[in-house]
């Protein structure tokens, strides 16, 4: 028996009980061993309630713990980067929450710092991990439908707090980061984008603002080597609570998946053809805590994961793409 990945946790955000702590808790290999946040009021507040042993007062304090072994950073987009780096220097493994960074450059220097470092990087699209997207591939491959000629994935709600900080341009927000990084992934995974030959183009993009450069909702036309379109959309002011959804569409039928993103809660998996409708559910437990195995098998056992550094760096390129075919800026880089 081995001890378990003992994981610090950089800021006390509201997504660690969801996304780390209570999984730990169903992952015998893993355990949450302390915390830091910039007020440190504040994470010792966090750690009583959520059961975590120790406090460290800053955040340099909990990378250079030798007690830890890896970090979950789940901090604004804007600081991924730099506090990544920072940890991987420190010999910790990095389990950092999606959008892996706030542009593909920054994530670039993320996966250099792994590789230089010797440490596991994951970004944390939980999504990926739930038995759900392997049965969308499994479908696909079949012919059920036919040849795939578009692929489309959408998550949409309503973020009505003006002063929450997903719409802040400074901390790499907007619509397209926080909630169309997943459309994008979930496009990219269907077409099982590998390369830089498989990796979608983006054809035309349209973002509405918020405010100066951050959009409340944006839309993209995708296009791929082999002729197959795609589109995704997402928005952080829907009208609906929460719409998450998948279309494929072949030349003999199509496949349309409901709540991809949560599946853990429900999820419905409807094929189409010409002989007839079929729906499905696909049963798994929370995606978070597939997701947490995979990171401990690959720190413990060097198993490879389908979110890792090569994977991050295309995904943030599209997202960089359609910025700049909406005509905004991406994150974190100076005006052009």
């Amino acid at each position: 028996m081995t001890d378990p990945l003992r994981i610090g946790i950089l800021g006390a955000a509201r997504i660690a009980p969801m996304a780390l702590i209570r999984p730990a808790r169903q992952v015998p290999e893993a355990v949450v061993a302390a915390v830091a946040a910039r007020d440190p009021a504040r994470a010792r507040a966090f750690a009583a309630k959520h059961g975590i042993p120790r406090v460290a007062e800053r955040y340099e304090a909990l990378i250079a713990d030798p007690e830890l072994d890896a970090i979950y950073n789940p901090l604004p987009n804007s600081h991924h980067c730099e506090w990544t780096i920072r940890a991987l220097a420190a010999g910790k493994h990095v389990l950092c929450e999606k959008p892996i960074a706030a542009n593909a450059a920054e994530a670039e220097r993320m996966a250099e710092a792994a590789r230089a470092s010797g440490r596991v990087l994951v970004e944390a699209f939980h999504w990926r991990y739930h038995p759900l997207a392997a049965r969308m591939r499994e479908i696909l491959a079949s012919g059920e439908i036919g040849r795939v000629q578009h692929l489309e994935a959408w998550l949409c709600f309503p973020m009505l707090s003006p002063s929450d900080i997903r719409w802040r341009l400074d901390l790499a927000g907007g619509a397209l980061m926080d909630a169309g990084c997943y459309p994008v992934s979930m496009v990219r995974h269907l077409a099982k984008a590998t390369d830089e030959k498989s990796e979608p183009e983006v054809v035309s993009a349209r973002s509405w603002l918020r405010s100066p450069q951050v959009d409340r909702r944006t839309e993209a036309e995708l296009r791929f080597a082999d002729g197959r379109s795609g589109k995704i959309g997402c928005s952080m002011l829907s009208h609906t609570l929460l719409w998450t959804s998948i279309l494929a569409r072949g030349d003999a039928g199509e496949m349309r998946v409901a709540n991809p993103i949560a599946p853990h809660f429900w999820n419905r998996l409807r094929v189409r053809n010409a002989r007839g409708t079929r729906s499905e559910r696909v049963r798994g437990d929370a995606t978070y805590t597939h997701q947490l195995r995979a990171f401990v098998d690959a720190v413990r056992r060097g198993t490879p994961v389908p979110t890792d550094p090569r994977d991050a760096i295309a995904n943030m390129r599209v997202i960089d793409a359609i910025y700049r075919a909406a005509g905004l800026q991406p994150r974190g880089l100076a005006p052009s």
